[in-house]
């Protein structure tokens, strides 16, 4: 039987690619966002199910994963997709740190706590994190992203040190800039730190695709990263310097 896949944030960007890329690949698709017309509208054209809802707190994720069961049977792969990226310093309000921990890092942890028991009984899961190259690196002009992206990738990692033995696949895909409505809301001081590099979803989606077939943890998009993140880990105040000549060009931008 094809695999029974659920995309959380299915409904545009990054989601939709992989929607897309895996029911090429034969899988069975469950599309969810909050956005239900947008799930659905992705859901038709995969030919797959969807789900409209939040997916952050542990009932939403409760609903998602008992329909996605009614559909698929067995869930075989979880892409935990869905992110949120305010704007803010020190400064973002106590709502936007808490929504952003909720989306970024708590839906995940969520959806393993109730995915976990059935995977390791069967002895075999997949868990996909979307983490951003905010988790490996840093991003300049949002606290709560970059903070809750490096959450989410700790938390994969967490995930793949404890279970691999047990049968548990994790991935975390960490692209930069993305050509989608996150990369688009982000104004002249996102075109300045992502828009030259920006790539398209689906070339995410190719880039997991190559990574599963490797098995490779990590998921890199932008190659470039990889050089990067060993930067910031073996010369952090250089690392650190050159990120904080980039926030000064950012300041240098006029208001939006």
């Amino acid at each position: 039987m094809s695999a029974g896949v659920v995309i959380t944030g299915g409904g545009g960007g990054i989601g939709r690619a992989l929607a897309r890329r895996f029911a090429a690949d034969g899988a069975r698709v469950v599309v969810a966002d909050l956005n239900g017309e947008a799930a659905a509208e992705v859901a038709i054209e995969v030919g797959g199910t969807s789900f409209a809802g939040d997916v952050a707190s542990e009932d939403g994720v409760a609903k998602l994963l008992a329909a996605a069961r009614e559909t698929l049977g067995e869930i075989d792969v979880f892409c935990a997709n869905a992110g949120v990226a305010p704007f803010g310093d020190e400064q973002a309000t106590e709502d936007d740190w808490a929504r952003t921990w909720d989306v970024n890092v708590m839906a995940h942890v969520r959806a393993a706590k109730q995915l976990l028991p059935a995977w390791l009984e069967r002895g075999k899961g997949h868990f996909i994190a979307t983490a951003s190259a905010a988790g490996l690196l840093t991003t300049l002009g949002s606290a709560p992203y970059s903070v809750t992206k490096h959450g989410a990738l700790a938390f994969a990692e967490w995930l793949s040190a404890t279970y691999r033995h047990r049968g548990i696949t994790v991935q975390a895909i960490c692209p930069q800039g993305v050509r989608t409505a996150m990369l688009e809301s982000s104004g002249p001081r996102g075109q300045l730190l992502m828009g030259a590099s920006a790539i398209d979803p689906d070339q995410v989606a190719d880039a997991l695709f190559t990574a599963i077939d490797e098995g490779r943890f990590l998921v890199l998009p932008h190659p470039e990263v990889a050089e990067y993140y060993a930067l910031r880990a073996t010369q952090t105040d250089r690392w650190l310097g050159g990120m904080n000549k980039l926030q000064r060009k950012i300041e240098a931008l006029p208001e939006d």
